[in-house]
């Protein structure tokens, strides 16, 4: 193994720690949400800090690959995707970050008939398990996993779309639970977040693998069967 494969191997190695600390903090808030723990809640918070500082060491690393190894083809690609998707992890975990305050400044538990009625429990479900196959699809290289996630964040595009309708409805049932019901509908919000930046990252996976860049494509695609 030469000098620059071992420590692309090392970088790689490095990204998916990151992602497993990621998820872990996007599990625990979901979990503090739940259960409104606000002690785990508290423990994200703190967590994140180590994201932040996960973040600074990888740029830090793909930097020194860039001005060591000048690298070329794959591995070029590879370090700019690795760039990106550090960037959107870190996101991520701000999110959850984000997450764990809500539950940390709410004085009342978010009432579960009014998560469920509002698919805040499934959205969670979901962008959990899209971010856990994001990182499936960087680990085995897969570009069938990775465009799988396009389709799949429309489920998150939908019930953000739906989420005044279905927060309405709850504020409406008991006028009490306004601050409740805004709580998760910042929630919902953040969770769309979660969607758009693992489709980031799916495209990232796909730019390196097979050197096709579909950043804007499905926008542009969009305009010029407008103008037909």
């Amino acid at each position: 193994m030469t000098p620059i494969e071992s420590e692309i191997t090392a970088l790689k190695k490095e990204v998916v720690s990151m992602w497993v600390l990621v998820q872990s903090q996007l599990n625990k808030a979901k979990e503090a949400m739940v259960s409104f723990d606000k002690d785990l809640a508290r423990e994200v918070l703190i967590k994140e800090k180590r994201v932040n500082s996960f973040e600074l060491k990888i740029d830090r690393d793909c930097e020194n690959i860039l001005a060591l190894h000048c690298p070329v083809a794959v591995d070029l690609r590879f370090i700019l995707a690795a760039l990106k998707i550090n960037s959107n992890l870190e996101r991520i975990g701000d999110i959850a970050a984000g997450i764990a305050l809500f539950i940390i400044e709410s004085s009342v538990n978010f009432d579960q008939a009014a998560m469920e009625s509002t698919s805040l429990l499934r959205m969670y479900d979901e962008a959990i398990n899209i971010l856990s196959d994001t990182r499936t699809a960087f680990e085995k290289e897969d570009t069938v996993l990775a465009r799988s996630i396009f389709k799949r964040d429309d489920v998150l595009d939908d019930i953000n779309e739906n989420a005044p309708a279905t927060i309405g409805a709850v504020i409406k049932a008991d006028i009490d639970s306004v601050p409740e019901a805004l709580y998760m509908l910042s929630v919902i919000r953040k969770l769309e977040r979660v969607g758009d930046q693992s489709k980031n990252i799916a495209e990232e996976i796909i730019f390196y693998i097979e050197a096709k860049v579909l950043k804007h494509l499905e926008s542009s695609k969009k305009k010029f069967e407008g103008e037909e």
